[in-house]
């Protein structure tokens, strides 16, 4: 393959992720609790919104019931398929740099102290091309949490590493050897032992799902899907950083630094979830509009939206405001008039960062498809 392929390559991702930013469609509740609220408002479809449902058991927001996704509409995937679990015969292994490895089974980790946590869950690649939309579900998920485990385990002051195994597993080829292997996810121990990073066996107030980790997975708020392994098994801790297929072959962003003449390329792996946003829905109740959205992947500070080519205006917030880890619904009254045009959001988070617009070079210069969180303009005709 020659240079001019490469490129040509390369210009295609680019532009096919930029397309996917534009069409994406984040699954919420907002028609029924716009009915809820007012009846006469009248949805008008977006002209260039995808067709609901896709890969994943993604969700079509208009089916949703309530601000936390219904449990059977929680979208799930998978690497290896999904594993048959025994939940008599299944046992926590917590292992590796500590002074007390312990083995619980499930009635042994109920026992343990109970906490619930409400967040987001996004999968990295939603939203990176076109065909893969609305990846993201908003639950409450209960279970222990983990960083009192991890202290009666008596992690070694050597330990910087926690690694997380699910049962599912699969072959790989790795310089042409064929070897077995778990998904397997880590994070530094700083991060593992954050309070609100839990080992939960049920979500929406039922046991888990079996395409969503039953008995036990991992939910770490914050972070992108990939990071909450589901069938968890084990937990290892480790004297240096995990370098498994998930960590650092796949779910690694590209991203060139530079321009072509003077390129570098840097390769990230995959983490906490990016500022992000999207333009809902219009409705109209008699001669007003308004429109709706949602924000999510840290503090949102604000939500600004930008109709046609004019300013950015900011939005008021709603429901999910004071917690950094669901999303925030957002909602502006617009004056419309007739004819064609076009409505974009942009979330800023509370510390200053600015959701990206499609040719900013940190979304133009990305060649993988992990990590889209680009503007998303929609097209609407007012009649």
């Amino acid at each position: 393959m020659g240079s001019s392929d490469r490129i040509s390559r390369r210009e295609a991702v680019r532009r096919g992720g930029t397309l996917a930013a534009g069409i994406a469609l984040i699954p919420t509740d907002l028609a029924r609790r716009l009915a809820e609220v007012a009846p006469q408002e009248a949805v008008i479809p977006w002209t260039n919104a995808p067709e609901p449902g896709g890969r994943a058991n993604t969700l079509d927001w208009q089916a949703l019931t309530s601000w936390v996704t219904p449990t059977e509409d929680l979208f799930s995937v998978g690497h290896y398929g999904t594993p048959e679990i025994d939940a008599e015969a299944w046992r926590l292994e917590v292992t590796g740099l500590v002074e007390r490895p312990m083995t619980l089974g499930l009635d042994g980790i109920r026992a343990r102290p109970r906490r619930s946590v409400t967040c987001a869950i996004e999968c990295a690649g939603n939203r990176g091309f076109g065909t893969f939309v609305g990846a993201i579900h908003n639950a409450t998920w209960t279970g222990t949490p983990l960083a009192p485990l991890l202290a009666e385990t008596g992690v070694r002051p050597e330990g910087i590493e926690v690694v997380f195994f699910g049962a599912d597993q699969g072959t790989e080829e790795i310089r042409d050897v064929e070897v077995v292997q778990n998904f397997a996810r880590s994070m530094s121990l700083e991060d593992a032992t954050a309070d609100d990073v839990l080992l939960a066996y049920e979500v929406n107030g039922e046991p888990l799902p079996a395409g969503n980790g039953f008995p036990l997975r991992l939910v770490a708020p914050g972070w992108y899907g990939v990071a909450h392994v589901k069938w968890l098994e084990r937990i290892e801790v480790r004297d240096r950083r995990f370098m498994g297929k998930f960590m650092a072959r796949d779910y690694v962003t590209l991203r060139q630094e530079g321009p072509d003449h003077e390129a570098t390329w840097a390769e990230t792996s995959v983490g906490r979830m990016n500022v992000n946003s999207i333009p809902a829905k219009v409705v109209r109740a008699g001669s007003a509009y308004r429109i709706h959205g949602a924000a999510w992947g840290d503090d949102i500070g604000r939500v600004e939206v930008r109709i046609d080519d004019g300013p950015w205006r900011p939005a008021q917030l709603g429901q999910g405001s004071d917690d950094p880890h669901t999303w925030t619904f957002w909602q502006m009254d617009w004056d419309a008039e007739a004819g064609t045009h076009t409505v974009t959001s942009r979330a800023v988070s509370a510390s200053g960062e600015v959701q990206p617009a499609p040719d900013d070079p940190v979304l133009a210069q990305k060649i993988t498809y992990w990590e889209s969180n680009g503007q998303v303009t929609r097209e609407i005709v007012i009649e």
